[in-house]
């Protein structure tokens, strides 16, 4: 038979080889129709008495990055468009097509004829659980090998089987660990928790997994042996008396109890353990099912897995414009940021020249790179060859014209319009015709930039976040005359270097300045209210925020904080900004000289290391304290991710962001947004926009105008709307 997606070529030992090879696709993924054949092949490979084993690899350079786009959907349109017509029956719908997967897996598993997974590049999900129900697994020792279950990441957990037989083949503190945090293991790593039996060279892979099956591999897993016990013995025992009661501690510590697939991985190890391992499966899939129908579970997925997705693959790139192979970038301005986009680029295979006013500041700035390629190499991530082969592409040169063939030009030079005209106009004067100029000006409006260049079709904003290896962000920022091929070739740069793009109309700040900036300045409202700060810090990460916005403003210097305040009275008087705002940083830079972590001094004290950072004991001075039980943490909670969410709102009502995809996956990438909420306008959507336009008059009213909800937001509470109904990012592809 004849197979769309798998080939099936049996050897003369009676083994047969399936493979996962996808049509135009670059990596496998599940489908409906996989499942369909792969359940058809289970089938064959069974009622063929000549295969005494099957070896399950990939055609591709990876082995499978798990679900499709499409059947995650599914799933959710499915609960979304049939739960108010009988709430009941989509649940049990949605329990029976959960456990349809599983089934299939156990069905592999009790087969009679062992399985040998073969596992290359990355094997994640549903891949690995289907590899777990495999009588074998062999991994390839290739760098490229990753193997995990990151299902908590999208808000889900491992729902096919994956919670049962990670904690009966690893030690149940690994495994609670590895699927609470979706943390990646190498092939070695995933060995020594007895998840992989074998780890082999790369070309040794199939031979390998071939040689298992005739060794003599029983088919048949270890939890259907008589008298099987989970390692360490199972949940009553004496070491499990010590992790079970701490457990649900530390994930509540971890995660502030934000995240209900977190607990129902929990949940379905403590109470699978207990009872035999198909009550353990419809333990899982009665939990899988409950986390599918939660609110933080649909808003993370839409985000973090299908919105990011579509974003990443061009979804705001304009019709009709030819993709841009990039063969040459230029960079200026050699600091830090400049050196760090540098680096990036020649990352991803592109040759890159590195200017700034003379060859030694270049020269230095290329030292960065050689910095993070020196790391890279220590930790493994790198080959001595890789780096040398990165490096090369980088020139640093104090000659603008070593720019006259670049097809796209990035500067990155100190905040000041004059030194950047400066900049634009020397770049001009020697970039080919076909080229395009981008800035990464975080606070300087595009447009207004552009008024030097003689090409403002040409001319677009590409705003990196700090540190650039690491933040997957960035913000193509649209200039009033900025065309359609200057935003493709931004797109197909971003694309290039595998970071996620969010396409934004020009403002001061852009989206997520102006939105790290609400949550800063509500913590300056606070301590001015006399907050204790240390309940400042904990009641923004308990609501679900990363760093807390004291520590978050060190990091991005409180001076410039005074910078910003001051030019934006500047630029738009003295009513634009809260006196007692600009009181408080103006007191802290100059008279306390207090400009943050680069100096060891902000709102944390920066002791030398071992030690760690410590607030800042002057803060109890500036203002009148509070005594903690005067304080209500859960409105503390509430106002950081309102204020944040409110000024998401005012972007779209503004017209800045027009998209809120981006909205949603701009706030979570750019300064991590309760990353559980699906992000700023998911947070409001799934509230309701009413409830949420009761919470803003309600904060308003104790806490000041500025949480005053908008003109959209009660036009849409009063109709009932939300911002993916209004402003739905599909209403082109539908009205198509």
């Amino acid at each position: 038979m004849a197979y769309t997606n798998f080939t099936v070529e049996t050897d003369a030992d009676g083994i047969a080889l399936v493979t996962w090879d996808m049509p135009g696709k670059s990596m496998n993924v599940f489908t409906a129709e996989v499942m369909d054949e792969l359940n058809a092949i289970l089938d064959a490979t069974v009622a063929d008495a000549a295969v005494k084993g099957v070896v399950f690899t990939s055609g591709k350079s990876s082995f499978s990055g798990g679900a499709d786009l499409s059947m995650i959907k599914s799933m959710f349109s499915l609960y979304q468009d049939e739960k108010a017509k009988d709430p009941a029956a989509t649940a049990q719908k949605l329990f029976n097509l959960v456990g349809r997967m599983t089934g299939l897996f156990r069905k592999l598993e009790t087969c009679g004829k062992p399985w040998v997974s073969a596992i290359n590049g990355t094997c994640m999900g549903g891949a690995f659980e289907l590899s777990l129900a495999c009588h074998g697994r062999v991994a390839s020792n290739a760098k490229s090998v990753k193997i995990a279950l990151p299902e908590v990441k999208v808000g889900l957990f491992p729902g096919a089987g994956g919670t049962q037989r990670v904690s009966r083949l690893a030690d149940a503190q690994s495994a609670l660990q590895m699927m609470t945090t979706g943390q990646s293991l190498t092939a070695a790593r995933a060995k020594a928790m007895n998840l992989v039996h074998q780890v082999v060279e790369p070309d040794q892979l199939i031979p390998a997994a071939k040689q298992m099956i005739k060794d003599g591999l029983k088919p048949v897993a270890p939890w259907d042996e008589k008298g099987f016990k989970a390692p360490g013995g199972g949940i009553w025992t004496p070491a499990a008396a010590q992790l079970w009661p701490a457990a649900p501690a530390i994930l509540r510590r971890e995660t502030s109890g934000n995240y209900p697939a977190a607990l129902a991985i929990l949940k379905c190890v403590y109470e699978g353990l207990q009872v035999p391992f198909d009550t353990g499966l419809k333990i899982e899939q009665r939990y899988f099912t409950h986390v599918l129908q939660t609110t933080e579970a649909y808003s993370m997925i839409r985000s973090l897995f299908i919105s990011m997705q579509e974003l990443g693959k061009g979804a705001r790139r304009p019709a009709g414009q030819p993709k841009t192979e990039l063969k040459n970038v230029g960079v200026v301005g050699a600091g830090f940021m400049g050196a760090s986009i540098a680096y990036v680029t020649a990352a991803a295979g592109i040759p890159v020249t590195l200017i700034d006013r003379d060859i030694e500041a270049a020269t230095k700035g290329k030292g960065v790179g050689e910095g993070l390629v020196k790391d890279s190499i220590s930790k493994g991530r790198m080959t001595q060859d890789e780096g040398a082969a990165l490096l090369s592409r980088i020139t640093p040169s104090a000659d603008y014209s070593d720019l006259k063939d670049a097809d796209l030009v990035i500067e990155a030079v100190f905040e000041d319009r004059e030194v950047k005209k400066a900049v634009i106009e020397a770049v001009e004067a020697v970039l080919p015709p076909t080229a395009v100029f981008a800035s990464n000006t975080s606070t300087l409006p595009i447009t207004g930039l552009a008024k030097n260049s003689k090409r403002p079709a040409d001319f677009i904003g590409v705003h990196f976040f700090s540190p650039v290896e690491k933040m997957m962000l960035t913000e193509v920022i649209l200039g009033k005359e900025t065309g359609d091929r200057a935003i493709a070739v931004a797109l197909d740069y971003v694309a290039a270097i595998k970071k996620t793009p969010i396409v934004v109309n020009d403002t001061r700040g852009f989206f997520v300045n102006r939105c790290v900036f609400r949550y800063i300045h509500e913590a300056y409202d606070m301590l001015i209210e006399g907050v204790p700060a240390a309940m400042i810090e904990n009641a923004a990460k308990m609501a679900g925020m990363p760093v807390g916005p004291l520590a978050l403003n060190d990091e991005v210097a409180i001076d410039l904080s005074y910078k910003i305040l001051k030019a934006t009275v500047a630029d738009l008087g003295e009513k634009a900004v809260d006196p007692r705002h600009m009181q408080l940083v103006t007191g802290l830079v100059e008279r306390e000289g207090r400009l943050g972590r680069k100096n060891a001094k902000g709102f944390y004290e920066y002791p030398p290391k071992p030690a760690k950072k410590s607030l800042w004991p002057g803060l109890r001075e500036l203002y009148p304290q509070k005594k903690a039980d005067e304080v209500d943490v859960g409105v503390l909670k509430q106002r950081f991710l309102v204020t944040i969410a409110l000024e998401a709102a005012r972007t779209i009502e503004e017209g800045i962001v027009t998209d809120p995809r981006e909205a949603d996956v701009g706030s979570i990438l750019g300064f991590g947004f309760a990353p559980y909420t699906g992000g700023a306008l998911s947070y409001i959507d799934g509230m309701g926009v009413k409830t949420f336009v009761d919470l803003c008059e309600k904060l308003a009213a104790a806490y000041g105008p500025h949480f005053q909800p908008t003109a959209l937001l009660k036009d849409m509470a009063a109709k009932g709307e939300t911002f993916y109904g209004r402003f739905d990012p599909y209403r082109v592809e539908k009205a198509a």
